[in-house]
């Protein structure tokens, strides 16, 4: 991989939006050590950015950068998935409450779309683009509701669930689920049902602590 040559925060935040990929996608698992030098080679850059890269990847706690021992990816750890289980209810419960009053009509649509091309890759057991869908639909209810900020408030530690998750939706029925739980939020939000609206939230953020024992068990090594 070339990509074209980039300077100062352009590519520390180019180097960090592809390692977070790769961490999150597992391409990188829990445990990696990373190598600075490799880095900057095999994405054309200096090491200062990828330094600047790693230390943002630190504060967000996907990397633990150890002082004579290096970077290391951090491995799965369950007291960080409640926390961000319940962060994440706090701000998407609160979201789904106010699209109940205004929900604009272009999200509306928009997320009709992003739920049929959600259903397809999950028809068809494509997880990436499943994700990337998944990820949409959170992204367009705060923008539906006028409040993306909302969404980078929740943005970082979601990535901890979202690494989980390449383990959690082993199968294409696991994935239609979660279509339908999505489908079930927006029927609340149509009917301008808040209490219905919260509930079915909940019930989707919660689906991943229900998978989460069996993961943890199947994959010790992975977790702290």
């Amino acid at each position: 991989m070339s990509p074209a040559p980039a300077t100062g925060a352009s590519a520390a935040g180019r180097v960090e939006a592809e390692l977070r990929r790769a961490i999150v996608a597992l391409e990188l698992p829990p445990g990696t050590r990373l190598s600075e030098q490799e880095i900057a080679l095999k994405y054309g850059v200096s090491r200062q950015p990828v330094r600047e890269a790693l230390i943002g990847l630190a504060r967000t706690r996907l990397v633990d950068v150890q002082p004579q021992r290096g970077t290391v990816v951090v491995k799965f750890s369950v007291r960080k998935m409640m926390e961000a289980r319940f962060v994440r209810e706090a701000v998407e419960v609160a979201i789904v409450r106010q699209a109940c009053q205004s929900f604009a009509a272009q999200s509306r649509q928009r997320i009709d779309d992003l739920l049929d091309m959600q259903e397809k890759a999950a028809s068809r057991d494509d997880h990436g683009s499943f994700q990337r869908y998944d990820e949409l639909f959170h992204v367009e209810l705060t923008e539906g509701v006028g409040m993306p900020l909302a969404w980078e408030a929740i943005r970082d530690i979601k990535a901890h669930m979202d690494r989980i998750c390449q383990l959690t939706l082993p199968g294409a029925s696991v994935m239609l689920t979660l279509v339908e739980q999505h489908r079930s939020i927006m029927a609340a939000i149509d009917a301008r049902d808040a209490a219905q609206a919260a509930l079915a939230m909940r019930h989707h953020l919660t689906e991943i602590l229900r998978a989460l024992p069996k993961t943890e068990a199947r994959y010790p090594d992975l977790f702290e």
